[in-house]
């Protein structure tokens, strides 16, 4: 189940968010925020930040200024009460290491348990679904590292589907993957944010932008446009977006 509503109905605030490298901001003052069933995708070029943004959103990424508040509260504090889950671009993983698809899953997991890590019969059922959710039960004894790409990425996301987080960072999350595992995956999220969850997905997959998401978020390290699909999602303001980042105003 997910966590009641936080005030105002804001699952993700973002204040002036600033990340910076060697004194440079790569994201410079970032506001925005996402209410409660919102998807939103998350679009700009290579180099635009995307990636650092969702960091800094998820907390592994210090921010220079500004802040972020999921459900209200700080990320790493979401993070302890399991209300974030970021599925990243590509994991830091040691492929060859036999740990299999069920004991990624259950690593969802680990911040409702007790200090041993031993599973309840609630955590148990919590893996079972969303490894069903994502059609991956069959491979659940398979160690990870001989999967496909895009099996791979459904592990991740069943990760997430375990924690029963409220706010989602996924980050490419159609890169190297098939048209049914693209549409499973837009599938879940619509599941998880008709129940409440929030979503913010980064992509370069401009085509299911507008049948996908509710709202967009144009990035080029600075923000260019952010609202409403219909009303953000014009030439215009792609123009702006994908152009290079020294002529963003």
């Amino acid at each position: 189940m997910l966590s009641p509503d936080p005030p105002a109905t804001e699952r993700l605030a973002a204040q002036g968010v600033t990340v910076a490298y060697h004194g440079v901001p790569v994201v410079d003052d970032v506001s925005f925020s996402l209410p409660a069933g919102c998807l939103c995708g998350l679009v700009g070029m290579n180099g635009a930040g995307k990636s650092t943004l969702l960091q800094a959103l998820g907390g592994s990424q210090p921010l220079a200024a500004g802040s972020v508040r999921i459900d209200g509260l700080p990320p790493a504090r979401a993070q302890r009460l399991q209300r974030l889950a970021s599925v990243p671009q590509s994991e830091r993983v040691d492929w060859d290491f036999p740990v299999r698809v069920r004991d990624v899953v259950m690593m969802g997991r680990y911040g409702r348990m007790n200090l041993l890590r031993w599973p309840s019969a609630a955590d148990r059922q919590a893996v079972e679904q969303a490894l069903e959710r994502v059609d991956l039960a069959p491979l659940a004894e398979r160690p990870i590292g001989a999967l496909s790409g895009g099996q791979r990425k459904r592990v991740f996301l069943a990760r997430a589907l375990a924690q029963e987080a409220t706010v989602l960072l996924l980050d490419e999350p159609f890169n190297g993957v098939d048209q049914p595992t693209e549409q499973l995956i837009l599938s879940v999220l619509r599941e998880r944010c008709a129940a409440g969850a929030t979503a913010l997905l980064a992509t370069h997959d401009l085509e299911t932008i507008p049948d996908v998401c509710d709202r967009v978020l144009l990035l080029n390290r600075r923000l260019v446009a952010f609202g409403p699909t219909a009303e953000v999602f014009t030439p215009a303001h792609l123009q702006r977006t994908f152009a290079a980042a020294s002529t963003t105003p």
